[in-house]
């Protein structure tokens, strides 16, 4: 298979130059510089249009810079932007109420970032474990799965399989224990070996930068009993698959048909005992992040105990309030659903025609992951992603030979189906190179 290129003008080479010379080197991106978005678009410097398909690792469900958002950022800016939580404002308790009820727990933990978000997640789920369940001090371990990503702190770090984000970053913080992704059996046996020091398990409904990687029917089901049986908490971190993303509300509340919120329960429906936010949570427009628990749970933590200079501020309280109105009055959730079922028909096209090139195709509602038939140290997706852009559409490679694909959720039918030309164009130029 040929090198692909891509075209970058000079004034792109620029800003590229300016990053490379003034900023640290942790991320590996492509040779793309966007200067604009607007609902499933992007432009770069030089005014070329993209479909943005990573929207920026499922942030932008809403679509970018959606006008009611920014509207409602711009507004609340000019009033009053931070107070910190030395003092009360008049969003916080609204927006508190308001997530509260569109997800159904009776209490919320604001922060800013999804690795802040997990942090908190688990100093939650140890002082409860210490302090209700009655564990030992410093004997509570969580569970983990094998590839997850939870974030790249170095507590988050710790429980990673990454070699990338994890070597020559010790001393790792203990109290983790590791077990294959998708394996009941697995996740069984950890929580029975001592479940008296377990306080709780940490899992992704599905595991979005392993390579969209969805568990069996079941499993979730499986893992959500065994902790219920043996007093863990169940805590599932929605970061990248929360907010209409798959298809549902929540992962977690498996294939249900509201088109609003998981108040129903359908039988499908999973109640985590902590439920981690991100991303999508603000629309991609301003960091916001949220730990959701019953109060049986949140309870725990007490003044001084935990905390976030910009948690819970003013303009981060009415982005998320607007962005997940957004979510309800746009059907999102129904549009990622039908959607999603008709991007992975399109792709399956493609894996059935040209086998040599392409593996399969996975995923749930708009998350979806075309696994190309070489190997993880390949470059073929990378070149692949690299024609894509050419053609335009911008996707990224992840673990070497998967290349996922999440489109913002406000794509239409005809934009989808424009999108899987393009993707279809590059599949047969490299599968006949």
């Amino acid at each position: 298979m040929t090198t692909t290129s891509f075209t970058t003008t000079t004034k792109a080479q620029e800003y590229i130059a300016l990053e490379d010379q003034h900023g640290a080197h942790n991320y590996h991106p492509l040779p793309v510089v966007l200067a604009e978005g607007r609902g499933c678009y992007v432009w770069d410097v030089d005014g070329k249009q993209y479909y943005d398909f990573l929207s920026a690792y499922s942030a932008v469900n809403q679509g970018h810079c959606h006008p009611r958002i920014i509207s409602k950022m711009v507004e609340q800016s000019q009033k009053l932007t931070l107070t910190s939580r030395a003092f009360h404002n008049d969003q916080l308790g609204v927006y508190e109420k308001y997530v509260t009820d569109y997800f159904g727990f009776d209490k919320v933990l604001p922060m800013n970032t999804g690795a802040e978000a997990v942090e908190t997640a688990i100093k939650i789920c140890r002082k409860w474990g210490y302090e209700v369940k009655g564990i030992p001090e410093n004997q509570a371990r969580i569970i983990v799965c094998g590839k997850n990503f939870h974030g790249r702190t170095v507590t988050i770090i710790s429980f990673s399989s990454d070699s990338g984000a994890r070597d020559n970053f010790g001393p790792y913080t203990p109290g983790f224990e590791s077990v294959p992704y998708g394996d009941v059996e697995a996740m069984r046996r950890a929580i029975g070996n001592d479940p008296a020091t377990i306080a709780g398990v940490l899992v992704e409904p599905i595991q979005g930068e392993a390579g969209v990687f969805v568990p069996e029917d079941g499993y979730l089901a499986a893992v959500a009993e065994a902790c219920k049986e043996n007093n863990v908490l169940f805590i599932a971190d929605e970061i990248q698959t929360g907010v209409a993303r798959t298809g549902a509300l929540l992962r977690i509340c498996g294939d249900c048909t509201c088109t609003k919120t998981c108040e129903r329960q359908p039988a499908t429906y999973l109640r985590p005992d902590i439920l981690i936010l991100g991303k999508a949570l603000s629309g991609g427009a301003y960091p916001v992040s949220a730990v959701l628990a019953d109060n049986a749970v949140m309870d725990v933590i007490q003044p001084g105990q935990h905390g976030s200079t910009f948690g819970g501020n003013p303009v981060a309280c009415a982005v998320a309030m607007e962005a997940l109105q957004v979510v309800t009055d746009e059907q999102l959730i129904l549009n990622a659903r039908t959607l999603g079922t008709l991007f992975r028909a399109e792709m399956q096209k493609l894996v059935d025609a040209y086998p040599a090139l392409l593996k399969l195709v996975r995923g749930k509602g708009l998350l979806n992951a075309l696994v190309i038939n070489d190997s993880p140290e390949s470059d073929t997706a990378w070149n692949f992603c690299l024609a894509l852009a050419e053609g335009g559409l911008l996707a990224k490679p992840t673990h070497g030979n998967i290349i996922r694909f999440a489109p913002p959720l406000v794509i239409s039918e005809d934009q989808l189906l424009e999108a899987c030309a393009i993707i279809g164009r590059v599949v047969k130029s490299m599968a006949e190179a």
